[in-house]
């Protein structure tokens, strides 16, 4: 361990993704179909080129402006088809170009000129402009031109790339060149759609047509569109296309978006400071003249207020002289240009000039042009609407996937033509299995049988009740009767064997008087009037929330308990309540006071793969990200662990915050001294060994969530490293064995039943025909997909130290998809993965409230992560640091 970490990259070998051991085979088969349609290639042994571009103006600085790359490449081939031997070209619209077969010569350079058309010829005045000013009239302004721009463009060769590349990849054999080869035809795909007007957003594309968009609340739209990119599998190069949905501002007035985001009833409620954020750099067309400008910002004034400096010619004919008239610019459109303005005068204009050249145009003047991507964080209601209107049955799905492959026509595209790339429009057939359904233990020695991957404890005891005996109820402003609540708990507890006690008989009803403060002062009042009237700390609290989701109390409420208390608390917000939902409700207070629900039959007999003869720890982590466009927000990497082996049950978590938008875990192994490692991964090691009778685990595996194909050799190389190094640390002399696996969700991969409407069966499992070609992975549909289509999760596994079999692995998976906790039906993907995104999003909530320069010396402070302070978690209170309290 004395070697330097530059030393250490140097000398250790790079482990690179494991290949395929066999193939699965246990199971019933069944024939289902992909949306993976084959791709023929006939041209195998061409080439493609792969050229630089800079694209610069006339005085030599690089074009920044997004979105015109591909308008000037454009230019370009109209232009110079005979420079360019007539050869199309896949342009990225940055900078990358790909043809097929070598251009004339390796260095090209172009002068194209290109009508600006979003620049009127202004005036540019002391204060300002305007859209289309000077006021001369109108038959004068048809007549002048658009400005022009002149752009010089450089095509330099950069690589020459083997269609073989694709056809070796196919074999199996690993090719760095294949990646760059498929980039190519992904970026056809793109080039191809952005000639047809779509928005473009990674590989998935959106047509402008209003029967797609659906209104979700808040003046944003989702959009429909589709995916499609290319992917070397088993049997061959196929083309993955999938539905796919995307936020857009809602086109129209600017006004109406602003009414519709701020949920306004009209424009004088408008939030200007608000608007200001919320519209910069959107585009707009501004009428009458139709040209697109981007939205630069507001002014600070309103129309009637707003001057700016406008040069008239006096007298007559060609010999008049300027003049220098100041005007607001209310008065210039409705005076000079004859624009009647009914209701922007009292309100800013929108600027689409420069800073030191505005440019001012009345707001209802202005229409939000479509298919602008929203990229904020969505409203619950919206997610929910989003999500309901996105859904579509297994035969819907397949429909629009046909539609969508139709509609493409990828056969006209030249370039996949002289590629001799032919795209087949039949869904591949795959043969899938369905495992067998694993057996679980409840109370009293019964065993239980999920049936279509779910089950009940109607009639059934939990296998280990916990006992409820000192607790207490705060109601936070609810309404509802909190007596009858703790004595319908009481009773259902009963019946599923939970002994729970009369509560504490003062229920801590919150003063009216605190509802208007700051969350954290009344979860601070309510906790003080709780330790007034208790003798000695409950055991649990039950916290009566107002609303349903994201309420501000629930973060500061659950820091107070975990960190600083140490007491167990569930949050309920109960709107219908009922058995099921007391059931429910128990599930998660039993998991959190140590008690469990229902094990797998097989955790209690010696029969799990490679787990219950030797001591094994399984091993969950993600990391979760602030909301889209919070680049301050610290990321949280969350690390759960098994405990009491040979369970493979009960977990515990540990959470770090880390810096915003890191993928990679950084604090897997933290060396404070040579015997101090601040660490993860050690305190999920020590709690392993002090609740499995003393024992170290001699088999670690690890489940990864949230990592792109990109990312594999990261985790495999530095995250595992760091696992190593914190074994190494506790001691130098203990060589575990390990295996490590990724789970994908973000994928676009589909299956149905050939012979049926309905998703296919929870259980049902892939390895064949889609797969990577050389790569071990698999497909699982552990779960029932009761709406929508079923989303597989896409496991790979990596690296495998221990041996698993392909039939162990994915039993093993099958089977982790069955011991959640909070549920009595599979989940989609493995337990410890979705503890570790609970744990995660749980206490991210605990941080939700500070500021970091008033909390970094009183809670924690502050970690210096890659340079950048972020702010540290508080850490969980001894009394609660082993249990499940993120259940």
């Amino acid at each position: 361990m004395a070697s330097s970490k530059g030393e250490a990259t140097t000398t250790k070998p790079s482990r690179v993704p494991m290949a395929r051991p066999g193939f699965g085979s246990k199971g019933q088969k069944i024939r289902l179909l992909t949306n993976h349609f084959k791709v023929g290639m006939t041209n195998s042994d061409g080439y493609f080129f792969h050229y630089s571009v800079a694209l610069n103006y006339e005085d030599g600085n690089p074009v920044e402006a997004k979105g015109i790359g591909r308008k000037i490449l454009d230019k370009v081939q109209q232009t110079y088809a005979l420079e360019l031997a007539g050869k199309d070209f896949a342009y990225d619209g940055e900078k990358s170009l790909f043809t097929i077969g070598a251009l004339p010569h390796n260095k090209l350079e172009f002068t194209v000129v290109l009508e600006d058309l979003s620049s009127s010829s202004r005036s540019t005045t002391l204060g300002g402009s305007l859209e289309g000013s000077p006021g001369e009239a109108d038959k004068k302004r048809s007549k002048r031109q658009p400005r022009s721009k002149a752009y010089k463009v450089v095509i330099k060769y950069a690589a020459k790339i083997p269609m073989q590349a694709i056809t070796n990849a196919l074999r199996g054999q690993d090719c760095e060149q294949y990646q760059e080869a498929v980039r190519m035809l992904d970026i056809v795909l793109r080039q191809h759609a952005a000639k047809r007007g779509c928005l473009i957003v990674r590989q998935s594309f959106f047509h402008d047509e209003p029967r797609n968009f659906t209104d979700l609340g808040g003046g944003v739209s989702g959009c429909k569109g589709f995916h499609s990119s290319f992917r070397a599998t088993q049997g061959g190069l196929s083309l993955n296309m999938d539905a796919s949905t995307t936020m857009i501002v809602k086109p129209g007035p600017v006004v109406d978006f602003l009414l519709a985001n701020q949920n306004a009833r009209d424009p004088y409620q408008i939030d200007w400071s608000k608007a200001k954020k919320m519209l910069k750099s959107l585009r707009i067309k501004a009428s009458p003249s139709n040209r697109e400008y981007k939205i630069t910002g507001l002014t600070e004034k309103p129309c009637k207020e707003q001057t700016f400096t406008l040069k008239q010619k006096s007298g007559n004919g060609m010999a008049g002289e300027e003049k220098e008239v100041e005007l607001t610019v209310y008065e210039y459109f409705t005076y000079h240009r004859h624009i009647p303005l009914n209701y922007s005068g009292d309100f800013p204009c929108i600027n689409v000039g420069k800073p030191k050249h505005p440019t001012f145009i009345p707001l209802e003047l202005c229409h939000l042009v479509s298919l602008q991507r929203y990229t904020k964080a969505l409203s619950n209601l919206q997610r929910a609407s989003l999500v309901e209107k996105s859904r579509q049955k297994p035969q819907e799905r397949m429909r629009t996937l046909s539609d969508a492959l139709k509609t493409s026509n990828y056969k006209a595209d030249p370039l996949l033509g002289s590629a001799g790339i032919s795209i087949s429009d039949q869904f591949t057939q795959v043969e899938g299995r369905i495992l067998p359904t694993p057996k679980l233990k409840v109370g009293r020695d019964q065993d239980l049988f999920p049936r279509n991957g779910r089950w009940n404890f109607n009639q059934k005891q939990l296998v280990e009740p916990s006992k409820l005996e000192r607790w207490a109820v705060v109601n936070f402003s609810a309404r509802c009767d909190v007596r009858k609540l703790c004595m319908d708990l009481q009773r259902c507890g009963q019946q599923k064997g939970i002994s729970i006690n009369k509560p504490f008989d003062h229920i801590f009803e919150e003063n009216p008087q605190f509802r208007r403060n700051p969350a954290p002062v009344r979860v601070e009042k309510m906790l003080e009037a709780v330790k007034s009237k208790l003798p000695s700390p409950p055991q649990f609290l039950l916290c009566i929330l107002p609303e349903r989701k994201n309420s501000d109390l629930y973060g500061p409420w659950k820091r107070r308990n975990l960190s600083d208390l140490g007491i167990v608390t569930q949050c309920i917000a109960p709107t219908k309540i009922n058995d099921q939902y007391l059931t429910n409700v128990l599930l998660k207070i039993n998991a959190k006071l140590g008690g469990m629900n229902s094990f797998l039959a097989m955790e209690l007999s010696p029969v799990l793969p490679q787990i219950s003869k030797v001591p094994t720890i399984i091993i969950g982590m993600d990391v979760s990200h602030g909301s889209p466009g919070r680049a301050d927000v610290p990321s949280i990497a969350a690390v759960v662990s098994s405990r009491q082996w040979p369970l493979i049950s009960r977990y515990r978590a540990a959470v770090r915050t880390q810096s915003p938008k890191l993928e990679m875990i950084d604090s897997l192994y933290k060396k404070v001294s040579d015997t101090q490692d601040d660490g993860l991964i050690r305190e999920l090691l020590v709690d392993f060994y002090s609740s499995s009778n003393k024992v170290k685990p001699e088999h670690i595996i690890i489940f990864r969530d949230g990592v792109s194909e990109s990312q594999f050799n990261q985790v495999i190389n530095i995250e595992l490293d760091q696992i190593i190094e914190a074994c190494n640390h506790l001691d130098e002399n203990w060589f575990p064995k390990f295996t490590v696996v990724v789970a994908q969700k973000n994928h676009h991969t589909k299956f149905f039943q050939t012979n049926s409407p309905d998703n296919v069966l929870p259980g049902t499992v892939i390895d064949n025909a889609i797969c990577h070609p050389k790569n071990n992975d698999f497909y699982m549909c552990a779960h029932a997909g009761p709406i929508g289509t079923t989303r597989p999760t896409h496991y790979h596994v990596l690296h495998d130290e221990i041996g698993f079999s392909a039939d162990d692995m994915q039993e093993l998976v099958h089977s982790l998809s069955y011991v959640y906790q909070r549920s009595t039906t599979a989940i989609s993907v493995v337990a410890p993965i979705c503890y570790a995104h609970l744990a995660a999003a749980q206490m991210s909530q605990f941080i939700k409230f500070d500021d970091l320069s008033e909390t970094s010396s009183s809670h924690g402070g502050l970690t210096a992560v890659g340079g950048a302070p972020v702010l540290a978690l508080p850490r969980l209170h001894r009394n609660v640091r082993s249990s499940m309290f993120f259940c």
